[in-house]
């Protein structure tokens, strides 16, 4: 008995002991990763085609991230199904930190809303690594239209219900729920017209055929400038320098803010001293006087956050969108 107790205590001893090694061994693995990390290159996912203004905000940020990380950023285009693809690479990599998504609302905020499936758990399988700006909108209408202020165009489409309609580039894009939040906050009736693509969009704008928008700060300003199109204001709480003397939006309709977040997200399982590093490096770019001047020429406010920041701007941006989209009925085939 005496013999058989011992043995059973020298079993436990060792099962303790092994467990103990592998719990060390896995430590010890983690914690030459970080130390090593990076040691290849990174590769940076980017869910749209090149040349789109989320393009070239991660071609902006690429390089000089490379410089504080020592190693190649390389920038890698794959677009479709509403940013789904991208997102879904990344949601499926290894979980060291060499695989990076650079997206926009879609993958994590407003797809899960927008479509039926995901390929991919958006809360699961993705983590915040670091925020990278705010790309301003604006309100904009025709020179036909007989206002001059936020406050008079809900004048004047309560006055005149369900003859005010408002463009977008297609259904789920931010010029679409950034009508469809301004309608649903000013407590109007306005018909939203989806357009393939932002010119034809323009183009009826212009031309009278609709009567507002609410889209990308830079790509509108040439129009804004020409007397092509009115600006009523601008989509973020603080007015931009591009456009200094045109209000927010939110000075006259409280609480409105529709500006797109742009930001990094990594698997889900990469060590917390990768996500740091990344987070810090990112820190270091965003600050750089050569990528705020080339940021804020875009009407991009840079953004530096912690993960734990940047976490909970997911999810407040999660409950207002999933808001406006089921309100609004919107939904992607």
């Amino acid at each position: 008995m005496k013999l058989n107790l011992n043995r059973t205590c020298n079993l436990f001893i060792n099962s303790l002991q092994s467990g103990a090694i592998s719990v060390l061994l896995m430590v010890a693995s983690v914690s030459v990763h970080a130390q090593s990390y990076p040691s290849q290159a990174v590769r940076l996912v980017v869910p749209f085609a090149p040349g789109g203004g989320s393009d070239i905000m991660a071609r902006t940020i690429s390089e000089p991230l490379a410089r504080g990380l020592g190693v190649a950023v390389v920038v890698d285009n794959k677009p479709g199904a509403g940013a789904v693809i991208g997102a879904d690479i990344v949601a499926k990599s290894k979980p060291d930190g060499y695989t990076i998504l650079y997206t926009t609302i879609g993958p994590q905020i407003t797809n899960p809303f927008l479509m039926k499936q995901l390929p991919y758990d958006p809360v699961g399988d993705l983590i915040p690594v670091a925020s990278v700006g705010q790309l301003i909108n604006v309100l904009a209408v025709p020179p036909s239209l007989p206002v001059k202020s936020t406050k008079e165009l809900i004048q004047f489409a309560k006055g005149n219900p369900g003859k005010v309609n408002f463009s977008s580039s297609g259904v789920g894009t931010s010029s679409h729920l950034g009508g469809e939040l301004f309608k649903s906050m000013s407590g109007t009736e306005m018909t939203h017209i989806a357009y393939k693509g932002t010119g034809p969009a323009l183009g009826d704008l212009m031309a009278g055929n609709v009567q507002m928008t609410i889209d990308s700060l830079v790509t509108l300003l040439p129009l804004i400038k020409s007397g092509k199109l009115v600006a009523l204001g601008v989509s973020s709480t603080d007015r931009s320098p591009l456009l200094p003397d045109v209000p927010s939006v939110s000075e006259s309709l409280v609480g409105f803010e529709s500006s797109t977040i742009n930001y990094l997200t990594a698997r889900t399982g990469t060590p917390r001293s990768v996500i740091d590093r990344l987070n810090k490096e990112m820190g270091v770019v965003l600050r750089s006087p050569e990528v705020q001047e080339r940021f804020i020429s875009m009407g991009i406010q840079p953004l530096v956050e912690t993960p734990e920041v940047l976490g909970l701007r997911i999810k407040k941006e999660t409950e207002k969108w999933r808001k406006v989209i089921e309100v609004s009925g919107a939904k992607i085939d």
